[in-house]
């Protein structure tokens, strides 16, 4: 199977995407964003989780969680390009909400094809926020690396790294047991649950490790079925975190060259200098490289499953390098206000720093991209 024109982005996607960007243009100004997340400067302040949940029900009305998960679960049965035009309108403004991660959970409870996962995908259809909970200590996500573990019945042990955890109300958790790994479904008020919130960069997220004590959890994919779930739904996992990143990317880019337009120094512009000038231009290149990267994996995990996941690693590992090239670019050519907590270039810099390394930075990516290229070859 071929992949259609234009990625498949056709006429709904773009009527989405439009309302994505109205949306986030009436209510997520710089100003507005830097004011719900970045209100205390103090390096020594309590660590919480900001966001606005009066916009996050305005999203589930208007369908977004429900965009990607299959009409027989009550959903809209869009393909992965549509959450992927969202994510990059979402990156653009720097969105602190656990839309990413909900969409991440869509993906991997669509793959688990039982009775239970359909209950939760109906469940996020009609706006229930949920996330991932299948990184061990390490920081690996790969399949059976995970440090919870199934005994006596009952869940038991630590998820890390989990996006947005104070956000969801329900985890997908990954499980390791005799017969193999398999997935559950953990809501954020069982009883055996204590979540840690970490301290990490990115202000407009959270992160926690969640640590599961005698927890019953609801069986999603067979132990044994979990592994093949997650090999699966990495392509969409990877997309949506790419097009987060190309999305704030643009704006680092767009703000920084109207700066350099407007800022003069030595009776010019500065991008007039060409130490300015040319990076930017290079900023854009590589842009429009991860973006282009991005939708032709999306598009590729509807149409050409077989290619998605080596697509979807190229995606990765092109946005990564991006995210950290454009980030450092905006902060230098900004000059001593760059630097500070009342620029908001703060913000973007920080999600796309958490963003590269999250799921495996290009390096990474690069090393499982060429281990697939040659089994190919082999």
């Amino acid at each position: 199977m071929s992949q259609p024109k234009n990625f498949g982005f056709g006429e709904d996607e773009t009527m989405l995407r439009d309302s994505a960007k109205k949306f986030f243009t009436d209510n997520c100004s710089p100003d507005k964003i830097h004011r719900l997340v970045a209100g205390d400067p103090d390096i020594h302040r309590s660590i919480e989780s900001h966001w606005d949940q009066h916009l996050w029900k305005q999203i589930t009305e208007l369908g977004w969680t429900a965009a990607c998960v299959p009409e027989a679960a009550g959903g809209i049965g869009m393909p992965v390009v549509a959450a992927v035009a969202i994510a990059e309108e979402a990156g653009k403004v720097a969105f602190p909400s656990p839309l990413l991660a909900t969409f991440n959970a869509t993906f991997l409870l669509r793959e688990c094809n039982s009775d239970n996962a359909t209950k939760a995908l109906e469940d996020i259809a009609t706006g229930m926020a949920s996330t991932l909970a299948i990184t061990n200590k390490k920081g690996s996500w790969e399949a059976q690396d995970t440090d919870v573990f199934f005994t006596n019945g009952k869940l038991n042990g630590t998820a890390y790294f989990v996006q947005d955890a104070g956000k969801a109300e329900q985890f997908v958790v990954s499980v390791k047991s005799e017969e193999g790994l398999g997935l559950y479904i953990v809501k954020a008020t069982d009883e055996g649950i204590s979540i840690t919130q970490d301290g990490i960069i990115d202000l407009t997220r959270d992160q926690a490790h969640i640590e599961f004590s005698n927890v019953t959890g609801v069986l999603v994919a067979d132990h044994g079925k979990g592994a093949q779930a997650i090999e699966k739904a990495r392509p969409a996992i990877l997309c949506i975190l790419s097009a987060d990143m190309c999305g704030a990317g643009e704006w680092l880019l767009q703000t920084t060259t109207e700066y350099a337009c407007t800022r003069v120094q030595f009776d010019h512009p500065l991008g007039f200098f060409q130490a300015v000038k040319h990076p930017l231009v290079n900023v854009m290149i590589d842009i429009d490289r991860a973006k282009s990267l991005t939708y032709n994996a999306a598009c590729a995990i509807d149409n050409e499953p077989e290619q998605a996941e080596k697509l979807a690693r190229m995606a990765k590992s092109a946005a990564s390098d991006m995210a950290v090239y454009s980030a450092s670019r905006a902060v230098q050519f900004h000059g001593g206000i760059g630097f500070t907590w009342e620029c908001f270039v703060h913000l973007f810099f920080k999600r796309q720093m958490h963003n590269h390394i999250l799921f495996g930075d290009g390096k990474y990516q690069r090393s499982k991209l060429a281990a697939l290229m040659m089994d190919d070859a082999a």
